[in-house]
């Protein structure tokens, strides 16, 4: 089957789970506060309480060897928790284990972990944890109830800005038993008991006497995760190694995963550097954006001797949203028409041809490449129900239908240029003596953030910005590091920088993170756009309250719609596949999850074998 049969497939099979669901809530009642091994968002788990270990993990497996991966930037930190510091993104994985873990084979479904069982009420108002008695942390201390509250009250209240909204959700935190801890909920939403088992679980004695929230190298976390932190050098790498006395080795959803002795993480200066480390093998794995270079630069002399490996993997992922946002805090990007203009002026087909020789589509929503995705053309049955109290203060094209703008494919985009001037004129601006202008005489101007070492995003702004010209601007380009990167864009101080959100088949509260009026403000939020929209914040809530799936489907093509016409971000081009070249030593299972090559998936999966 190709992408799009598999996805509408599982999809059905998620259908068909939230009926079945519905259908047993109702027939069950209370029957369904009774502990579980799992939970899921609709319906019942797939797998039963015995299964032995998840369907795409290879549970013969062999330990050992190594996996060796790299980032562009640096860090100085080791707390990937907090708001302050320069974080490797890995790190998040590998040192906050939680009470339950997601399956990558099913679009919102979670299998215990530190946590044996998992009870909630029929409307899910409260959730109780029972945790497991073997569970202990990499010092060999027991995991406790005490630690579990304290990591919910600290990530909730100093943590990083993700953990916060969540915490506004709960009433009440308590234990129940002497290994169980119960959540109480102050509203109606029924992924907070998901959400809830997904908090990473940290060891409250560490961190007695230290202040957690502060950015530091001092701190090495003590985890109750499969990997430690064994050696690190600040800005060059970290050294992972697995834990011999882990725990959790004989926990089903464990089983076949975590197999490397040891997961390093290089770091470098630009990708040209991490790309010359891969093909010396310094670098042992590599994923690939660009399809013309995988095509023209994957002929070196390790690919020829068979050293390396060049695997093409598919998955069922939404595209999510890739490409360059703009600030609507600043005045200038605050008007739709100014946005628009300026995504006109993006020569997508030619910029496309040249980087990647046009094989690799554009992003056309935010939830393209799958059944959640805005269908196009006027919004029709509940979609526009959901939208019709709002259709004052929509932006045209949310109702009507919109459709990004497609040029011609040369380099003077002729017919996107005239369409930027008109939308720019109708907001006000003119070309003046060559400058465009405003009535005032004020030169139209902005800057484009970048973090130096991506030579991809350089290229295409390198372009974009000489399509700027043949209207009249000439924006700044700024190159940061890593970490000056990072401050200026936890602060919101850009105009335009480039923005990547990878979205699911299950959305929920981090749309709020995300997208939702109260995020726009908190500093080192998601909502870099700095979107304020009612609309936005009442799909979001039908989604979170929907009654049927059909409700729910069309609260997030609705959603779908309502960003895309918002015109927040100049889409670029999406990943329907996965291109991954490694060592010839790595392996990875031949069945492949929908979310195939989600966080977790590499490394957790793989497996080293001579």
């Amino acid at each position: 089957m190709g992408n799009i049969t598999k996805m509408a497939f599982h999809f059905g099979r998620l259908i068909a789970a939230w009926r079945m669901g519905a259908a047993m809530i109702a027939m069950a009642g209370i029957a369904f506060a009774e502990p579980q091994h799992g939970i899921a968002m609709y319906g019942d788990p797939a797998l039963p309480p015995d299964f032995v270990s998840l369907p795409y993990a290879n549970p013969d497996a062999p330990k050992g060897g190594r996996i060796v991966t790299s980032e562009v930037g640096g860090f100085d930190s080791l707390n990937p928790f907090i708001l302050k510091g320069s974080v490797s993104w890995q790190l998040r994985y590998f040192v906050g284990e939680s009470l339950m873990a997601r399956s990558l084979d099913e679009p919102f479904t979670l299998y215990g972990l530190l946590a044996e069982s998992v009870q909630t009420s029929p409307d899910r108002d409260w959730v109780e944890f029972t945790l497991r008695p073997e569970a202990r942390f990499s010092d060999g201390s027991p995991v406790t109830v005490a630690d579990v509250i304290w990591s919910f009250e600290t990530l909730g209240t100093i943590g990083h800005p993700r953990y916060l909204g969540f915490w506004t959700r709960v009433a009440s935190i308590a234990q129940t038993g002497d290994r169980s801890v119960r959540l109480t909920f102050n509203v109606a939403d029924r992924e907070l008991a998901l959400l809830a088992g997904l908090r990473p679980i940290l060891k409250k004695a560490q961190w007695e006497g230290v202040d957690f929230a502060q950015s530091t190298l001092d701190v090495v976390p003590i985890t109750s995760a499969p990997y430690v932190i064994d050696d690190f050098e600040a800005g060059r790498f970290i050294s992972l190694r697995r834990n011999p006395d882990y725990w959790g080795v004989n926990v089903p959803f464990q089983r076949g995963l975590h197999n490397f002795d040891e997961v390093r993480i290089e770091f470098f200066g630009d990708e040209t550097a991490a790309f010359e480390a891969f093909k010396t093998l310094e670098v042992t794995t590599n994923r690939e954006f660009n399809v013309a270079r995988w095509d023209g630069q994957y002929d070196f002399p390790a690919v020829q001797s068979g050293d390396v490996t060049l695997s093409v993997l598919g998955h069922e992922r939404p595209s999510g949203m890739t490409g360059f946002v703009m600030n609507t805090r600043r005045a200038q990007f605050a008007d739709w028409r100014v946005r628009d203009a300026l995504i006109h002026a993006f020569n997508f087909e030619f910029i496309n041809d040249a980087m990647t020789g046009g094989a690799q589509p554009r992003i056309t929503s935010y939830w393209s490449n799958s059944p959640l995705g805005m269908h196009h053309g006027p919004a029709t049955g509940r979609v526009a129900e959901f939208l019709a109290p709002f259709a004052a203060d929509l932006i045209p094209g949310t109702l009507e239908g919109y459709n990004l703008p497609i040029g011609d494919g040369t380099e003077r985009n002729r017919a996107g240029t005239a369409a930027a001037l008109d939308l720019m004129a109708q907001a006000g601006w003119t070309v003046q003596d060559g400058v465009l202008r405003n009535a005032a005489g004020t030169p139209f101007t902005f800057e484009i953030l970048l973090q130096q070492g991506g030579s991809e995003n350089q290229s295409i702004i390198d372009m974009y910005v000489q399509s700027l010209g043949r209207i009249g601007i000439s924006p700044r380009v700024s190159l940061a590091d890593g970490a000056q990167y990072k401050e200026r864009v936890d602060a919101y101080d850009f105009d335009m920088t480039y923005y990547r959100v990878g979205l699911s088949l299950s959305p929920g509260n981090e749309q709020f993170n995300y997208f939702g009026a109260a995020a726009a403000d908190q500093p080192g939020g998601r909502n870099v756009m700095g979107l304020k929209s009612p609309a936005v914040d009442a799909m979001i809530n039908r989604l979170l309250t929907s009654q049927s799936q059909d409700d729910f489907v069309a609260a997030v093509q609705a959603l779908d719609r309502i960003l895309t016409a918002g015109r927040y971000v100049i889409p670029i081009y999406q990943w329907n596949i996965s291109r991954i070249a490694h060592a010839r030593e790595l392996r990875y299972p031949e069945n492949l999850p929908i979310f195939g090559d989600w966080p977790g998936w590499q490394p957790d999966v793989w497996w080293y074998e001579d």
